[in-house]
């Protein structure tokens, strides 16, 4: 984690961090968040503030709040900056990973929010990035770290050290692809000795190892792929892990978490941990008297996932995987602090 710096801004110097070639990100289900998110409170944080989007328009809904924005990408940081500049003093940005956001929360003071957004998913700039290589089309690298000035292994690094089956395994953990085993045959068959692996180069490889369908293909074969490795690469499942029970931990009372995720593996995490923290039962079905000592510490807000709507999916295509969740804090009092006496029987799950 970075040391922090004027009005609480942190910004790794990244040559290029702010090229206006880059495309402009649209920020996912915008209208829903400022909705879900707005009604009570000043004070909000954004874990993934991207290029601040989300934060403008949760700035603008309510001219008195606060934010602090995080992200782990030191470029989008740099773009955020620039187009908060205008709220002045009501922006506090930080370089940091959101598995670190009660720590970076409490450096600035804030020991209780009233708000909290996590966008899982990867800007247009991120994409638009050639040195990055996490579009199937780049000529530059395959890299696919958020935090290029982070100490974490590239993705050819980590592609040149697995055997076929360690990359088989990732494949189809991070990326639920049915042709991992063909795909890491052909990967570990054509990567280069040495030298950064083109990510174009990298997609034509994953890619062709796919069998064509009978119909037209919704995305590139390679997709799957990429999602694993890029998982991999930044640690994302394990890093969502560990802030959801922070985020919720940081809630006042009424406060509310909202989580945009765009895969099951995400959105799978963020409903379990959900309906865990609401104190329904986690034990096994086969288990009749609940052992698991669940507590309630929020309520759901969204008892079904939002998605965006057509009008949205037609404006943004990558819109179109988006899932939204919200859970609310309850009361603060000792027993939603994790003390409350587990359910004798098994709640139903929602979906």
């Amino acid at each position: 984690m970075r040391p922090y710096t004027r009005a609480g801004t942190t910004r790794p110097s990244v040559e290029g961090a702010a090229s206006p070639a880059m495309p402009e990100h649209v920020p996912v289900l915008r209208a829903e968040v400022v909705d879900l998110l707005t009604t009570v409170g000043k004070r909000f944080i954004d874990g993934t503030v991207g290029a601040g989007g989300h934060a403008a328009a949760l700035l603008d809904a309510t001219p008195d709040a606060q934010l602090l924005g995080l992200d782990a990408d030191p470029q989008a940081l740099a773009v955020a900056e620039q187009r908060l500049a205008s709220y002045g003093q009501r922006v506090r940005l930080a370089h940091g990973n959101f598995s670190d956001l009660k720590i970076i929360a409490r450096a600035h003071g804030w020991e209780r929010v009233d708000g909290i957004l996590l966008d899982l998913g990867l800007s247009s700039r991120q994409l638009g990035d050639d040195a990055r290589g996490f579009s199937f089309s780049s000529g530059g690298p395959l890299d696919l770290r958020f935090d290029p000035t982070g100490d974490r292994p590239t993705a050819t690094e980590l592609v040149r050290q697995w055997n076929t089956d360690e990359l088989a395994r990732v494949i189809w953990e991070f990326g639920e692809e049915r042709w991992s085993r063909r795909i890491a045959r052909a990967i570990t068959a054509a990567r280069p000795p040495t030298g950064a692996w083109r990510a174009r180069d990298f997609a034509r490889v994953a890619g062709s190892a796919v069998p064509r369908p009978g119909g037209k293909r919704r995305h590139h074969p390679a997709t799957r792929t990429f999602q694993a490795l890029r998982i991999a690469v930044n640690g994302e499942l394990d890093a969502l892990k560990t802030v959801l029970p922070q985020a919720i931990q940081l809630l006042d009372t009424g406060g509310r978490l909202a989580v945009i995720s765009y895969h099951s593996l995400e959105d799978r995490l963020v409903k379990q941990a959900f309906r865990g923290a609401t104190g329904a039962c986690q034990c096994p079905p086969e288990v009749p008297v609940c052992s698991c000592g669940a507590s309630a510490e929020v309520r759901l807000v969204t008892r079904r996932v939002v998605r965006p709507t057509a009008a949205e999916v037609q404006e943004n295509a990558r819109s179109r995987s988006a899932r939204l969740r919200v859970v609310e804090r309850l009361p603060l009092t000792s027993e939603t602090e994790g003390h409350v006496k587990p359910p004798m029987h098994h709640e139903p799950a929602h979906s």
